[in-house]
């Protein structure tokens, strides 16, 4: 019925230690709590006698049209919840008209994802490692199959402190492999969150931004914007888009809620570049006030990832496809034929 009962069949088939991984946080986990109280917070102000015979929620995000606007997020290990993994994730999400978003801790390489889901519009999230070689090469690869944009994630210097992890001592499972992993310590068996982190290189500023913007052929977007200042910092330094993202408070426990950040970000860009959003996104009506707080489209993570845990491909459709009718149904209620005609007014 909602994306609930597939957190609920994703917890029931896995493991304490993938489910912890996937479902915690850091500390003491109020940002994660935060994420998906604040867009109850805010109320929905519908208007009424308005032809809404006719709902269309599509849209355009860094160039993609998509059916919705709701792409997945990079999350990491997906052959870890089901063997479909991130090319599974990328078929469902062409079935379901979005993008999707490849993690740099993926358990497939862009170009296997790519082989794997042919039609897929792919977008590939970059770490900066220590050896940028590795980056690089990634990146590359990317691009040459035909990735439509880039999306660094800046709020991930070091794993934050994730205590179902170290409760449960969880390390990457024998015969799951990350290639980006595999390329700098030679092997994936038994890593833990940190023991990747140690190899992002925590030296990167926004000359490195700068550069890597203008050196992309392609979008290029900065993930884990948290304040007004740094989105317009990443507007001076290239970025085509941000994303308000708190890493699923994963990292810096007590940091503000998305959707509180949100409307200071869409203020300080003034539409120079696009903006996006995540973070305890579970409803349609959620999308819809992320929108109406100025958002662009929105991008969900553990929602498509308890659908891809609890049936595979499948699974993860079904997730997309809740989304897609609570959103269209949000619409014709909302009074808004169209996501342009979500405004500011439409919540309080």
């Amino acid at each position: 019925m909602n994306v609930w009962d597939l957190e609920r069949l994703a917890e029931a088939g896995l493991e304490a230690g993938p489910w912890g991984y996937y479902a915690g946080a850091a500390g003491d986990e109020r940002t994660l709590a935060d994420n998906r109280a604040a867009w109850g917070r805010r109320h929905l102000r519908p208007r009424v006698l308005v032809d809404v015979t006719e709902i269309d929620a599509s849209t355009t995000v860094l160039g993609i049209d998509v059916a919705l606007p709701v792409l997945v997020a990079p999350v990491a290990l997906q052959k870890m919840a089901h063997p479909d993994g991130e090319a599974g994730m990328a078929r469902a999400a062409t079935a379901a008209g979005t993008a999707m978003c490849l993690s740099t801790i993926a358990t497939s390489t862009p170009s296997e994802v790519r082989a794997g889901a042919p039609d897929a519009d792919l977008i590939f999230q970059v770490y900066v490692m220590r050896d940028r070689g590795i980056t690089r090469h990634l990146v590359d690869e990317a691009v040459d199959c035909g990735f439509r944009a880039l999306m660094l994630t800046v709020d991930a210097p070091r794993a934050g402190r994730r205590e179902r992890d170290l409760r449960t001592g969880f390390g990457v499972p024998p015969g799951i492999s990350m290639p980006a992993v595999d390329a700098a310590v030679g092997h994936t068996d038994g890593v833990t969150p940190a023991e990747f982190f140690s190899l992002v290189d925590t030296a990167v500023t926004w000359k490195d931004v700068e550069r890597m913007a203008a050196d992309s052929p392609v979008p290029f977007v900065i993930k884990g914007i948290h304040t007004g200042e740094d989105a317009r910092l990443a507007v001076e330094h290239g970025a085509a888009g941000v994303v308000v993202s708190n890493h699923g408070g994963r990292q810096l426990d007590g940091v503000a809620a998305t959707a509180d950040v949100l409307p200071e970000v869409v203020e300080a860009v003034g539409g120079r570049c696009e903006v996006l959003v995540d973070g305890g996104i579970r409803r349609g009506t959620d999308v819809l006030t992320a929108l109406a707080l100025g958002a662009d489209a929105v991008m969900i993570g553990r929602p498509a990832l308890w659908g891809l845990a609890a049936g595979g491909e499948e699974g993860a459709r079904a997730a997309l496809r809740l989304f897609q009718d609570e959103i269209d149904l949000g619409l014709l209620l909302l009074g808004t034929p169209t996501l342009a005609d979500v405004t500011r007014a439409h919540v309080d």
